[in-house]
């Protein structure tokens, strides 16, 4: 990835003893803030638009997200899918406000600048002037040319009806960008089936965007702080686990396989989220049917750095869509799906279990607590440091729950793209 040109205030000091040790301003601190919007965001990374099945038609259109640019996610008259920036060409404006919908094209509100599917420009009011008194007065100089002056196309990835796209029109593939061992797990969901949208969750969490990616790469605090997987063995800390990188370390998969039967007095000694006595009134919420697309594993969390959670957790699948909004806030999109041929028996056990997660959901709502948590303390005391040393100092792959490795990983990749 070629970074040199941009030109942005340097990060303060990295404490220097390694990434086991995070000082609090990584979090807080705006200069760091729009570095990493440069380097993550809008160049040299693939970051997750959407999926086709929420644009099957000629026309329809998504509005999205890439870091704090608006974008707009299209399929095109030949049936491809563009990516789109919603900024118009003359002045600026983004011009879509809906969040979806259908278009033969986009037009601006403000001076009517017109865009066809693909971001060409194909109208400009006014054009070759206004005819006044038997003559044409004003309009675009006899030199302006149409061609050039469409929207901001993005470099676009779609696999397994899931959509990527990047300002870098450079980047490499998709799949070199996963690597082997991640690309494996995403194709383990994604592997041709056509998808299902089921529903969409949304929520503003005041806390910085990394600490999402953290969460997701951090086996060991289910165990301890969400009530229903402990209790119901969904993931504690005798489940089985695997934690896998890519070669850069910057993108993560957690593997595990649900817990059954009553946990062993040393996995909930001291775990005050564990409650014994806890019951269903509504069995169906847990009424967990094994697939065979699963291959053993009962959950599967994949981070792919820098935008999108992919969640597997028994029947329920998500895609989650970290969107910064600023150093100490980000906007968080649940889209919830099934597969097609998924008969209504699984749609509505996948319907159930997704209950478990977004912005209200038994598990995900904890998530969203502590995340504000730990930015209030961030805001504090900015000389501070986290302390990630579960697990040993080094960023190897693990096989249990007790290790903050992946997050270690995902600070080497921090540091050597923000070069501190």
């Amino acid at each position: 990835m070629n970074n040199a040109a941009i030109t942005l205030p340097s990060s303060p000091a990295w404490p220097g003893d390694g990434v086991h040790r995070v000082p609090y301003w990584v979090y807080t601190d705006p200069d760091t803030y729009r570095r990493e919007l440069e380097r993550f965001y809008y160049a040299g990374h693939w970051c997750y638009i959407g999926l086709e099945a929420e644009i099957p038609n000629p026309g329809d259109f998504r509005r999205s997200a890439v870091g704090e640019r608006s974008v707009i996610m299209v399929r095109a008259q030949d049936g491809s899918v563009r990516v789109l920036e919603n900024v118009c060409a003359h002045r600026g404006a983004q011009f879509c406000r809906e969040r979806q919908g259908n278009r033969k094209e986009f037009v601006c509100p403000y001076h009517q600048w017109a865009y066809d599917l693909e971001g060409k420009l194909r109208g400009i009011p006014y054009r070759r002037g206004i005819r006044q008194d038997g003559q044409l007065n004003g309009g675009m100089p006899a030199d302006f040319q149409m061609e050039g002056r469409g929207l901001t196309s993005l470099k676009v990835a779609v696999r397994g009806g899931v959509v990527f796209a990047s300002f870098d029109h450079s980047l490499e593939s998709f799949e070199d960008y996963l690597g082997p061992t991640i690309l494996s797990y995403f194709d383990r969901v994604f592997d041709g089936r056509k998808l299902k949208i089921l529903g969409y969750n949304r929520q503003r969490i005041p806390g910085n965007w990394k600490l999402m990616q953290e969460n997701i790469k951090d086996p060991y605090h289910p165990g301890l702080l969400h009530s229903w997987f402990v209790t119901f063995g969904l993931w504690r800390a005798d489940s089985k686990t695997s934690l896998k990188m890519d070669a850069h370390k910057r993108h993560a998969a957690m593997i595990g396989v649900r817990s059954v039967g009553k946990p062993a007095g040393d996995v909930v000694s001291g775990v005050t989220s564990y409650k014994a006595d806890m019951s269903l009134r509504d069995p169906r919420q847990l009424d967990i049917v094994p697939e065979e697309w699963w291959k053993g594993p009962t959950a599967v969390m994949l981070t792919l750095f820098p935008s999108l959670i992919i969640q597997q957790q028994v029947n329920s699948l998500s895609m989650r869509h970290i969107q910064p909004r600023g150093p100490g806030v980000f906007d968080f999109v649940w889209t919830h799906f099934a597969f097609e041929d998924d008969n209504d028996e699984m749609i509505q056990r996948r319907l159930l279990q997704a209950n478990l997660f977004g912005p209200s959901g038994y598990v995900s709502a904890d998530d969203g607590e502590v995340i504000e948590f730990s930015q209030m303390g961030f805001q504090e005391k900015p000389d501070q440091q986290c302390l990630l040393e579960m697990g040993g100092h080094g960023s190897e792959e693990a096989t249990n729950i007790a290790s903050e490795t992946l997050i270690r990983g995902m600070y080497e990749y921090w540091r050597r793209v923000m070069g501190v």
